[in-house]
This record gives C-alpha cells, structure tokens and sequence, in this order.
C-alpha cells in the first residue's frame, strides 16, 4: 500500500511502455506500483558512466526496471547493497581479477557495473536464457540476502537453502538440471552463478522452466515472492 505513488516524466515513462516487455505483464494497478518503484530506485542510486559513457534516461530507467522487476515481490526493493550503478560502453578492465567483464557487482564499493551494450543485448533475445542486467542483480540481491534480516530477504535466503538442502538429497532432479540443455553450464560453476542463472531463465522462459523443473521452478518463484504477470 502506498499513501502517493511517484510518477515518472513523460520521456522515462515511454522508455519504459516501449521497452520493457514485463511492465506489459502487469495488471493496471500493478503497472502504478511497478512505475512508482522505478521513479524511488532512479532517485535512490548514483548512475555514473565510465569510459567516456553518459548516464541518459534510457539508462536509468531501463536498469531500474530490471531492479525492479527482480524485487516487486519484496516488501524493501531498493537492494541496499548497491549505492552505485557504472555503465561502460562495452565491456570493461576489471581490477579485481584482472580481466575484462560484461558486468559485475563488487560488495565491498556498493556498486553494480555493467556494459551497456551487453546490457541491451540481454533485452533484444529474451528467450535465450542470458540477460546480463537480471544476471548482476541477482548477485546483488543474494548478497543482501544473506546480509539483511528484512521479511523479503529472509524469505529469499531461507528458500534458497531450501533449495539447495533439496537438491543435495535428490540425486535425479540434480543430474536432470546438470545434463539439461535448458540450464547452461555456466550455472554449475558455484550457487551464486546457479541462482544467478536459473532466475535468468524463470523471468525468460517460465513456461518452460516450469514443465521440465517444476520442484525447482516453485522454489524460485517463492524466493522472489513471485505472484503476478503470469508467473
């Protein structure tokens, strides 16, 4: 419930109808909520570009979305862990591990960093199951899972050791994931990656990953509090 919900301009508000496919999933009065969480996120975070890359409304708007959208099942969905969103224009030197990354989330400078053009990439095949924005985020929000005691993210965090206890036990359903051609490889490289992975898949393709993975599909869907556009 919201006293007065913010509206967004009318240049951020026709990014958002044209661009963002899931805004159109959404019932009126969620599309009001969806807008007014897009507006507090834009005004909550730092956006700042790099490698001669300027911050334009497109930019805004559209990550705030992907933020948004991962977290509209959340009571708190303006992940506290992320002061700072870097865009670069493409993929960018990272000072971590010395190599160059599409997008990555360090915890330590509370910031999100992402190439913007592997960023829109993400958007232009949404059924590929590789969407590089939901993919940082998901990162982000997991980190703060594990941070915060708020009800969303206890329910995320204790669900996804749900899921993991119950992977652990069922031999098949883990065999059925790692051989799977729905599930790329690169989830098995550790369970911040998997869950990273497999919500790029439920937001992408939930038709599909609820046929073939129902167990798990549910789970996902609870850790996100997942109950609206069809999901």
């Amino acid at each position: 419930f919201y006293f007065y919900l913010k509206k967004l301009n009318k240049e951020q508000q026709n990014i958002l109808k044209t661009q963002f496919k899931f805004y159109h999933k959404l019932s009126p009065k969620h599309k009001g909520f969806f807008e007014h969480r897009v507006a507090c996120f834009i005004n909550d975070k730092d956006f700042i570009g790099r490698g001669g890359q300027g911050i334009t409304e497109e930019m805004k708007v559209l990550i705030a979305s992907t933020a948004v959208m991962l977290t509209f099942g959340f009571r708190d969905f303006y992940i506290g862990l992320i002061q700072k969103i870097v865009v670069y224009p493409e993929k960018f030197f990272s000072r971590t591990n010395k190599k160059y990354h599409k997008g990555e989330f360090n915890p330590k400078l509370k910031a999100l960093v992402i190439s913007w053009v592997d960023f829109k990439l993400g958007y232009i095949n949404s059924k590929d199951n590789i969407n590089l924005g939901i993919h940082e985020f998901v990162h982000a929000i997991h980190l703060n899972s594990l941070k915060e005691r708020d009800v969303s993210s206890t329910i995320f965090s204790d669900t996804f050791k749900e899921l993991t206890e119950m992977l652990f036990k069922n031999k098949d359903l883990r065999g059925k994931l790692t051989e799977s051609k729905y599930i790329r490889n690169y989830a098995f490289t550790n369970q911040f990656e998997f869950l990273a992975v497999i919500i790029e898949s439920l937001i992408e393709t939930p038709h599909e990953f609820k046929t073939q993975f129902p167990k798990v599909y549910s789970e996902i869907k609870q850790m996100l509090n997942f109950n609206f556009a069809g999901y």
